[in-house]
Formats: structure tokens, C-alpha cells, sequence
């Protein structure tokens, strides 16, 4: 029975006027007020945890089928994470929802809430949409299919399907969505498709949360701690997704004396990491498609940069594998320093002064983060003054993900909005001001005939000079 109507559901087609239908159920929930009270927010966190609690081995498995993702990235950084987000949200839920008190003054701002669609690779935007009380529907990637089916899955056995629901597709499914009107659209991915999801979202004048990517770069300086900081450097690069993350790093920038001594340190940490087969490693992922691996593989047989690699470059097209790759030395007008690489190839770019790395990265497009391990203060306080990036780590890598107290997203080219912890309720809220008044001591001078007195005391009235409201009532100007 169950194949049966996973039969009939795969064959039904979601079209724009199934869409039409899907937001109009979904709006009349929204309009019950059902999603606004803390109940239903907290009881949906509730059921969230526990879907990670009891199905995580699930989600490993589905992980494991789409990118042979190791067990230990899966259950850190796709459910720890986020476990931690919603422990944080159940415990701040109350304070977040409390209207806030403007400064020095008595109208408070109500957080509004919005009727939102998400299109995800990430469940933590869902975190923030839900504390918030909004009513969603998730777009999981389909490039990623067992883990979209697995969301559909557990979201219809966990989750209130009256005010939160999956759409699974691709392109015609997305477009659908993308035609209705919604409150807020937040998407994770690529500029190319973000594009589209702004010119859509354009035609309701709806606001969009977009958190993309870019070519994060890494800048390593001389006299520092090189096997830590190779060792951190390789775990926020391979050691999440096989260097398939947005906030991967995507290129090194160092000077060409410290290249060398640099680049012998990448290397034994790589084999010490991976062995001296990393494609049989079983703790690498591999490439998410085939459509990726051979752009990833073009990258690596451009003429410019084929001559340039300087460690790892084996690949298994049947297993969808590609080892760690260093290269050395590419133009900066070749095919793989003018796209985001998201893959496990990380060119190395030298420089004269380490100082010019920044001028290096701020004449491109401004990435999702930007790296730099150095033990030298002036030159950390340079990194943060000069470059522009959507989040600055000093000394490691990634690592900024997990921190929710600090804003997550982009800028530019990599993204508009932030979100994690309070930013995340906030991005998926309105802050709507409320001014209430009583009858009592109306202010007869602002009300016309005008004449030359009434505009010199409001003026004064207006800047709260009392001073100046007294000469004005005594109708002294100033000499």
C-alpha cells in the first residue's frame, strides 16, 4: 500500500495551479492564527529535535547514498548543528517574541510575523522561519535525492503538514513555487539560480533571504603554528563535503618565499589525513553528480592550469571521486580563479607582501568568508578593515558556522540577509513599531492657520531644546 502512494505521489504533477492551491491551504492556516502562539512554535521545535533524535541514523544513511558523506561530518554538521539550534531557540523563544522597548522612549516594536517558502540545502533557516510562527514550505535540492526524499518523508511523519510542507522537484517544481506570492523567500545555493529567485520574487516585491557562496579566499601569513593551521585549513576544505560547502575555502593567497615550506606541510597533512590513496579514503566524500564532476574535471584540464598541479589531481569518474588538489601558481585569468570552485581543487596564488593578498581579494566579486592565519596583530587589524566578506575568521576555518551568536550570510555576490540564533527569528520577522497616544495634551501649534510664532516653537519642539522652547513662548529670538 505504502509503494502504492508513493507511486501515485511521484506521478502527480506539481504544476502552477497544484502551487496556487498548495499556498492558498497553507494561507488559510496562517490567517487562523494557528502558527502565531508560542504552543505551536515550540511544540514544532519539539518535533523537530525529535525527528533528529530518532532518524538520525536515517539522515546519515541518506547523506551516505547522495554524497558518501563519513558518518562523523553527517552527524556533527548536519544534525548536531543543528540540534544546537533549536536547543537555543526553545530557551530564547519567549524572550525573541516579547515586544521589544524602543531607546528612551515608550512605543514598543512587535515582531510581525511572515508567511514564508523556503528553498533549502539547509534545515537551520527552518529553525528561525518556525520560531518566528511563520508557515513554510521546503524545496530541498534535487540534486541531493535521497536526502530530499528522506526530508519529505520525515516532515510528513513529524512535523504539523497544516502550516509546514515539502515540495520535491526540480526546475518546473521550483517555478511554480516561485510564480505564487509569498512573504519572504530565503534560498541557499548558487548566484546563477539566485538570480532567477530575485527576478521572481521581484514581481510581488517580496523580500528574499539568499545565502550563496563565492571564492572564499585563505591568506596565510609566515610565522605561524603551520601544521595547526594546515590541519584547520584542510578541515574546512575537505573535511566538509570534499570541499562541496559554500563556506569552503576556495583559494590560498601566500607569498612566494612561504609557498614551498607551505605547500610541504598541506601535503603531509593531506596523506596523514587521507593516506596515500585518498580516493579510496573512506573519509571523503565524493562528487554529488556527474554534472559536477565533469565541470570540476574542466576546470582541471584547462590548458592554463593542467601544468600547475602539484599534489593529488586522481579521479574515478565511475565512483565520482577526486582527490585533494593543490596547484601552484594559476593565472588569475584562468577558468578555475574566475568561478567558484566548490570541489576538493585548491589553487594557491603567491604574492610579493603578504599585504597584497587583500588587494588580490577585494578586486573580485565579495565572498561568503574570507580566511587569514597570522600571528601578526596590524596585519589581523588590516584583514578586518580592508576586506569585505560576509564573515572574517581569524586562524581557522569555518568554524564561524557554528557560532550563533554571530550573523551567517553574505553580501553582494555571496548572499543578502543573515540568519543563525536571534538573527534567525529576526530574518523571519517583521519589526513592526507601534506608537499609542492619548487625548490628553494636544499641541494646538501644529495645527494650521501657520504663522511665524507656531513654526519657531515647533522647531524648537523638534530639537528639544528647552532653552529654546522658553524663547520661543517668549517670543525672543536669538541675537
Amino acid at each position: 500500500m505504502g509503494s502504492e502512494e508513493e507511486t501515485k505521489k511521484k506521478n502527480e504533477v506539481f504544476d502552477a495551479e497544484a502551487a496556487s492551491l498548495f499556498v492558498k491551504e497553507l494561507r488559510g492556516t496562517f490567517a487562523s492564527g494557528k502558527t502565531k502562539s508560542y504552543g505551536w512554535r515550540v511544540s514544532q521545535l519539539k518535533s523537530l529535535m525529535k525527528m533528529l533524535n530518532e532518524r538520525e541514523p536515517d539522515i546519515v544513511d541518506a547523506l551516505r547514498q547522495d554524497l558518501d558523506k563519513p558518518e562523523l561530518e553527517s552527524s556533527i554538521y548536519e544534525v548536531a548543528l543543528l540540534k544546537t539550534s533549536i536547543k537555543s531557540a526553545l530557551k530564547e523563544l519567549k524572550h525573541w517574541m516579547t515586544p521589544e522597548k524602543a531607546i528612551c522612549s515608550e512605543p514598543p516594536i512587535y515582531m510581525e510575523i511572515h508567511f514564508v517558502t523556503n528553498i533549502v540545502l539547509s534545515l537551520d533557516p527552518v529553525v528561525g522561519a518556525i520560531a518566528a510562527g511563520n508557515a513554510l514550505v521546503l524545496k530541498p535540492s534535487e540534486v541531493a535525492p535521497a536526502s530530499s526524499s528522506l526530508l519529505a518523508k520525515l516532515v510528513g511523519e513529524y512535523m504539523d503538514l497544516s502550516s509546514i510542507r515539502v515540495v520535491e522537484g526540480a526546475v518546473a517544481e521550483t517555478s511554480a513555487l516561485l510564480d505564487q506570492k509569498w512573504d519572504k523567500i530565503c534560498y541557499t545555493g548558487n548566484s546563477r539560480v539566485a538570480r532567477i529567485v530575485m527576478a521572481a520574487a521581484a514581481k510581488h516585491l517580496t523580500p528574499v533571504l539568499l545565502e550563496l557562496g563565492g571564492k572564499s579566499p585563505v591568506v596565510f601569513d609566515s610565522g605561524i603554528n603551520l601544521k595547526v593551521a594546515c590541519r584547520r585549513m584542510i578541515m574546512g576544505k575537505w573535511g566538509c563535503n570534499n570541499g562541496q560547502a559554500c563556506i569552503s575555502p576556495d583559494h590560498i593567497i601566500t607569498t612566494k618565499d612561504y609557498a614551498p615550506k607551505l605547500l610541504e606541510s598541506l601535503k603531509n597533512e593531506l596523506e596523514n589525513f587521507y593516506g596515500k590513496n585518498p580516493l579510496e579514503s573512506k573519509d571523503l566524500s565524493r562528487i554529488v553528480n556527474s554534472n559536477h564532476f565533469a565541470r570540476l574535471s574542466k576546470l582541471l584540464d584547462d590548458d592554463k592550469v593542467s601544468g600547475k598541479i602539484v599534489h593529488g589531481g586522481e579521479r574515478d569518474k565511475n565512483k565520482l571521486r577526486i582527490a585533494p588538489t593543490l596547484l601552484l601558481d594559476v593565472p588569475r585569468d584562468s577558468l578555475i580563479m574566475s568561478e567558484e570552485i566548490f570541489g576538493p581543487l585548491l589553487p594557491i596564488l603567491t604574492v610579493d607582501k603578504i599585504e597584497d593578498s587583500f588587494d588580490i581579494i577585494n578586486s573580485g566579486t565579495k565572498p561568503l568568508a574570507a580566511y587569514l592565519f597570522t600571528n601578526n596583530k596590524k596585519l589581523k587589524q588590516q584583514f578586518v578593515e580592508t576586506v569585505s566578506a560576509g564573515g572574517l575568521v581569524i586562524n581557522d576555518t569555518a568554524v564561524h558556522l557554528a557560532v550563533h551568536s554571530l550573523p551567517f550570510g553574505g553580501v553582494q555576490e555571496s548572499g543578502m540577509g543573515a540568519y543563525h540564533g536571534k538573527f534567525s527569528f529576526d530574518v523571519f520577522s517583521h519589526k513592526k513599531a507601534v506608537l499609542s497616544r492619548g487625548f490628553i495634551g494636544d499641541v494646538p501649534v501644529r495645527y494650521p492657520p501657520y504663522t511665524k510664532g507656531k513654526l519657531r516653537l515647533l522647531k524648537v519642539l523638534i530639537s528639544g531644546s528647552l532653552l529654546g522652547i522658553i524663547r520661543a513662548l517668549l517670543g525672543w529670538s536669538k541675537a
